[in-house]
C-alpha cells in the first residue's frame, strides 16, 4: 500500500501562539484526510475575529466575523483559481480563535475540542462536502462526527 502524500502548514497569528497546539491541528487534518481517502496540500491559519472578517466580506459578502472559512483551491466557483503548477493543493481553512473561544465556552468544552470541529470541517469542506441542503448536512455532520470520535 502506498504512503498518502499529506502536507500541512498550520500559521497561527502571534497573539494566539500560546494557546493553540500546531501539533493538535495537524493531527486533526491528517486524520480528516486519511478518513477520506484523499491526499494533498493543506493550509490552517489561526486568526483573530478582525481578519476573518475581512475575508469574510471580500469573499463571501458578509461583514462579520465567523468561526471559519474553507477555501477550496480546486473546483468549484469560490473565489480562487487554481494554478496549473499547485498540483494537488486542496486550499486554505482560516479559523477565528476568539470565536472558537467563545463557542467552546458557549459549548462548556475546551477550546481545543472546538479548533478540532473546525479543523475537521473546514478540511471535508475543501473535499466538496457541503450543508446547503438537509441531505447534504447529514452526511456531513456524519462523517465530521466518525472522524472527531477517532481524533478524540
Amino acid at each position: 500500500m502506498l504512503e498518502k502524500e499529506i502536507a500541512i502548514e498550520v500559521q497561527v497569528a502571534e497573539a494566539f501562539a500560546g494557546l493553540v497546539s500546531v501539533q493538535r491541528l495537524e493531527q486533526a487534518v491528517d486524520l480528516t484526510l486519511r478518513r477520506e481517502l484523499s491526499t494533498g496540500e493543506v493550509t490552517v491559519v489561526i486568526t483573530d475575529n478582525q481578519g476573518i472578517q475581512e475575508l469574510n466580506r471580500d469573499f463571501m459578502g458578509l461583514d462579520e466575523p465567523t468561526d471559519v472559512l474553507s477555501f477550496p483551491a480546486q473546483g468549484g466557483d469560490g473565489p480562487f483559481v487554481a494554478a496549473p503548477e499547485g498540483g494537488n493543493y486542496l486550499g486554505d481553512i482560516i479559523i477565528s480563535y476568539p470565536q472558537a473561544a467563545a463557542q467552546a465556552a458557549e459549548e462548556e468544552h475546551p477550546v481545543e475540542k472546538e479548533l478540532n470541529l473546525l479543523v475537521v470541517h473546514g478540511v471535508l469542506h475543501l473535499l466538496g462536502y457541503d450543508h446547503a441542503t438537509a441531505e447534504g448536512k447529514s452526511e456531513m455532520w456524519a462523517r465530521q462526527e466518525a472522524i472527531l470520535k477517532t481524533l478524540g
